[in-house]
């Protein structure tokens, strides 16, 4: 019976390191893959939670006409209509999704959208101290989903954001490549 457990812990020590080491190349070998096929962004991609990430987004987008606007729940999305039609935004190029509860969701609320419009290569904006954290999610999420990025940081006189919300929403994000969930029912305190 021994042998037994040792055996089983010994398959899922396998099991588990494949996995790792096969997430380990081929999201950086997506990634590659998107960034050959769209060398230049195809959309913006804005995290809702701060006003100045929206009114960041719509006076560069002034400069890139052609491109859609994707905007991950904003806290007044009437307000960010409002920002975007001040600067001559189309409505029309303006998408605003409201799904997402916190970080982690709002990239797995809309990375099946991106890969519906076959984008492949967004700009990535938020602000400075989250960015670490929306590089990781992205990474992992939008990475193995195929979809590249190129972040632009919204300046702000905020710290960093602490290393431990980093590593809860890498697990959070790994947690939903391999089950489809991210955990965020489990606790509503998530940002």
């Amino acid at each position: 019976m021994k042998q037994f457990f040792h055996l089983i812990r010994r398959y899922w020590i396998f099991a588990l390191t494949g996995f790792i080491l096969t997430l380990v190349l081929i999201i950086p070998l997506r990634l590659a893959i998107a960034y050959t096929h769209a060398p230049q962004p195809q959309a913006f991609f804005t995290l809702g939670g701060e006003p100045a990430r929206e009114q960041f987004t719509a006076e560069l987008a002034q400069w890139y006409p052609s491109l859609e606007i994707w905007v991950s729940s904003p806290p007044v999305p009437e307000k960010t209509r409002k920002t975007f039609q001040s600067v001559g935004i189309s409505l029309k190029k303006l998408h605003i999704d409201t799904r997402a509860v916190d970080t982690v969701t709002n990239f797995t609320s809309l990375v099946g959208d991106f890969k519906k419009r076959q984008l492949q290569h967004l700009y990535l904006i938020t602000s400075d101290f989250h960015m670490p954290r929306a590089k990781a999610i992205a990474t992992l999420v939008f990475g193995s989903r195929g979809i590249a990025f190129t972040p632009l940081s919204v300046p702000s006189d905020r710290p960093k954001e602490n290393i431990l919300h980093v590593l809860r929403d890498i697990s959070r994000s790994l947690l939903w490549i391999v089950t489809g969930r991210t955990g965020a029912s489990f606790n509503p305190a998530i940002d």
